[in-house]
């Protein structure tokens, strides 16, 4: 699908209108949406607008990193867009030239759709250009980003509130996951601005770059967050960690107490439970409450060592 917004001299917004009209002379500026398109769509890249092959082929060929590429005439960017629901980037190509915008996707874009809803319900939009449409578009996949990072931290700090337990670590691991994808996103776009913000060839006006600049600052921020979150989730994966290192010991220490108490005690129960036949100690009669008594010195003496070394602390 193939939408077309065209904006006259008279800054009047004409939608849809047949794409050999846009080279008339009362064009002030214009934007094709390629929307999930067809093959004989797609070569209207080629055939009309005389796009450059290698960025022709960079919209086809998925998932492209983010980056801008100089042509003559137009400049060429790749832009990630967030899916909500799997975390995974998708890819926007936009061409800007000087009175034109041309996007081109192949799967549906929230972020492009929203746009054009304001180009109807705000006008002054359609006085400051192509360039400026790029900014919203970049503008609103940044914010898009901020929904998921969120989420993200304030199911981390649930699970700080509560007793970290094998359950809640599985979460701790996959909110690392997700981390990890936002991550995978979000940093390229910010490396994106940072080139388009410090490239020679890409001449933004001084009233402009402020727009881009706000968007860095959010990437910016958003990368932060990522870090500060990632930090988070290894915190409670090290805390988790040391409390069942800590319970390990008590339970070996545990251990460690009753099997020093009852190896004596086993020793000589197993010395009088030999079935030899001259025992002399068998037949004496107070024996069987000697060898108990015996057993009971030894085992209370240990105790009373382990106590003093302080095993019992």
């Amino acid at each position: 699908m193939i939408r077309i917004f065209a904006v006259t001299d008279d800054l009047e917004l004409i939608k849809d209108i047949p794409m050999d009209r846009l080279s008339d002379p009362n064009i002030k500026w214009y934007w094709v949406d390629f929307d999930s398109p067809e093959e004989e769509e797609v070569k209207l890249l080629k055939t009309y607008f005389n796009f450059h092959p290698l960025a022709i082929e960079d919209c086809l060929h998925f998932l492209q990193r983010p980056k801008l590429d100089h042509y003559e005439g137009y400049d060429f960017f790749v832009l990630h867009t967030l899916n909500q629901s799997s975390l995974m980037p998708e890819e926007v190509d936009v061409f800007v030239g000087h009175n034109f915008i041309v996007t081109f996707h192949l799967t549906s874009s929230v972020e492009i759709g929203f746009i054009q809803k304001r180009l109807f319900e705000d006008r002054t939009i359609l006085s400051k250009g192509a360039k400026y449409i790029y900014y919203l578009i970049m503008d609103k996949i940044v914010d898009e980003f901020f929904p998921s990072v969120y989420q993200m931290e304030d199911e981390l700090n649930e699970i700080e509130a509560k007793d970290a337990d094998q359950n809640l670590i599985e979460d701790v691991y996959e909110i690392r996951k997700k981390l990890l994808r936002l991550r995978r996103t979000i940093f390229p776009m910010r490396e994106l601005l940072y080139r388009i913000l410090n490239s020679e060839n890409l001449i933004i006006p001084k009233e402009e770059r402020i727009y881009f600049m706000d968007i860095y600052d959010h990437l910016l921020k958003l990368s932060e967050m990522i870090e500060s979150n990632r930090e988070m989730t290894a915190d409670i994966r090290d805390s988790y960690l040391s409390i069942n290192s800590d319970r390990m010991n008590t339970i070996m220490k545990t251990l460690t107490v009753m099997t020093s108490v009852f190896v004596p005690l086993t020793f000589i129960a197993s010395i009088y439970g030999m079935n030899f036949e001259y025992m002399p100690e068998l037949n004496w009669h107070l024996g069987y409450f000697g060898v108990l008594t015996v057993m009971l010195v030894v085992g209370s003496i240990m105790l009373i060592g382990l106590w003093s070394k302080g095993w019992f602390k």
